[in-house]
């Protein structure tokens, strides 16, 4: 696990899209950090075709209040992520934008490495309540398993 690892070599464990999105958070205020967070929310890509018409196929994280739905996929090894927000949830669905844009193409073995507390190493914790953070630390895990699927089912 994690436990051990400092905030830099947590860091340090993260994609390179991610690690310059958690770097340029890190230099913000809190209050910059909720409307970076909020443009993210916006720029958040729709579903495509094949799970905008097959939602059956996404996994829902419960544990959030939020409705979202996830799916992970690997395709040329590396990772495709895509996960559904209501745009009415505009906190929630910009931190799944920066997961999704983080771990995009990201090595199966660099998603499973990557520390599953994001919304920490972004500084949201400052931001946001403690509620809300739970529900986010989730989607991780959620991630993480259905990467481990994939890689399973393509051995």
């Amino acid at each position: 696990m994690d436990f051990d690892l400092t905030l830099e070599e947590k860091i340090d464990r993260t994609p390179p899209p991610l690690r310059a999105i958690i770097e340029d958070f890190r230099s913000m205020e809190p209050r910059e950090r909720l409307e970076s967070l909020l443009d993210f929310a916006l720029s958040m890509p729709e579903l495509p075709g094949f799970l905008h018409d097959a939602r059956d196929q996404m996994e829902q994280v419960h544990e959030c209040q939020t409705p979202i739905f996830v799916f992970a996929d690997i395709v040329n090894a590396g990772v495709h992520v895509y996960i559904d927000v209501p745009k009415e949830s505009p906190t929630v669905r910009g931190y799944a934008a920066i997961v999704q844009e983080g771990l995009e193409r990201a090595a199966p073995d660099t998603v499973l490495h990557t520390p599953d507390d994001i919304h920490y190493l972004l500084g949201l914790h400052e931001a946001i309540s403690p509620q809300r953070l739970r529900g986010l630390h989730v989607l991780m895990a959620y991630l993480k398993r259905q990467v481990t699927a994939r890689m399973a089912k393509s051995e």
